[in-house]
């Protein structure tokens, strides 16, 4: 039995340091075996351009946020995975994901689907989402709008993910709801970790929708947050039954498929 966690907060735009104090007090305020942190919990989410993420973006491993997630791993002894813009060597700026797992760095995943303004703040992702095996199970990395094709969640799964690890910044009101089918239709269990508030700035304003939700693999929700607290909610779970995939006697969720029917997929 592992413990699972959903860190839904409200980040402070541009103020790395408090938004790094506020994710350590409210991780280290309970016990779990892997904990998700939202989408760019550093530094908020309303960029003004690109130049201004860029201002943000932090080399990985080097950069402060991978050095705070590991260091706090190790600490916690525990999975955390936290979002962030990362800036690679070549000088193109990602939408992020750092995992370590009690004190080592298992990877960073690059956020695939960039949603509106995104694709003028950052580059596409130039790699495929990769599963990572960690002291908490197999994750599949996924980031916000990546819910919205099912490819994301599908190919993790034939992956051999258990644990779908979903940061996000959610504005829109159907996440919450579609990850219920997306654990269904892979017997995955998923962590969405949303953040709450609303990012003020020059160029406009927007709002998020909190609810994060920890979601079965049977579609069920296992907890979920308020929409406008800052919480840690946690669920108990044996990821091994992810590697069940038998919806019943005859059929299976994953060698059922009949790729060959799919046409363009």
């Amino acid at each position: 039995m592992i413990r699972l966690a959903a860190v839904q907060m409200e980040p402070r735009f541009g103020d790395v340091a408090a938004n790094l104090r506020k994710a350590r007090e409210l991780i280290t305020s309970v016990k779990a075996d892997l904990f998700v942190l939202p989408e760019l919990f550093n530094t908020g989410y309303l960029f003004r351009d690109r130049q201004e993420t860029a201002s943000f973006a932090e080399p990985f491993p080097e950069g402060e946020t991978p050095g705070f997630i590991l260091d706090l791993s190790a600490q916690t002894g525990a999975v955390i995975v936290g979002g962030f813009a990362e800036r690679s060597r070549d000088g193109r700026i990602f939408n992020s994901a750092v995992m370590a797992d009690q004190g080592r760095l298992l990877g960073c995943y690059r956020k695939i689907h960039l949603f509106d303004r995104e694709k003028q703040w950052f580059d596409p992702a130039d790699r495929p989402a990769r599963v990572l095996e960690s002291s908490a199970g197999r994750l599949g990395p996924m980031i916000c709008f990546d819910w919205i094709f099912p490819e994301t969640a599908r190919a993790l799964a034939l992956s051999g993910a258990q644990i779908l690890v979903h940061a996000a910044n959610l504005v829109m009101p159907y996440c919450q709801d579609a990850m219920i089918t997306r654990c269904l239709e892979n017997g995955v269990f998923a962590v969405t970790a949303n953040r709450i508030g609303t990012d003020q700035r020059q160029s406009g304003s927007i709002t998020f929708t909190g609810r994060s939700q920890i979601t079965g693999r049977r579609g069920e929700r296992l907890a979920q947050a308020s929409l406008d607290r800052e919480e840690v909610i946690i669920a108990e779970i044996h990821p091994a039954l992810a590697d069940d995939k038998m919806v019943n006697r005859a059929n299976h969720l994953l060698r059922d498929r009949r790729p060959a029917f799919y046409g363009h997929l």
